[in-house]
């Protein structure tokens, strides 16, 4: 199990991985932040993935993604 200390997840108030993303499933749609967490890998969970479901939200992009 990762150190606490360079844990990101812990780090950011958040049991692990699966608690963050079902955090932003409270502002995002479930199916968008599945698939580009998915696409996008842990690496980028707090970066990219944060940065493109804001753009796409902007521009309209996520309508239709919450079934």
């Amino acid at each position: 199990m990762p150190n606490s200390k360079t844990n990101p997840y812990t780090n950011n108030g958040f049991k692990d991985r699966t608690d963050y993303l079902n955090s932003l499933k409270e502002d995002y749609p479930s199916n968008a932040v599945d698939l580009l967490s998915d696409i996008l890998g842990p690496n980028e969970d707090f970066d990219g993935l944060v940065t493109d479901l804001r753009d796409y939200q902007e521009l309209g992009m996520l309508e239709g993604l919450e079934g």
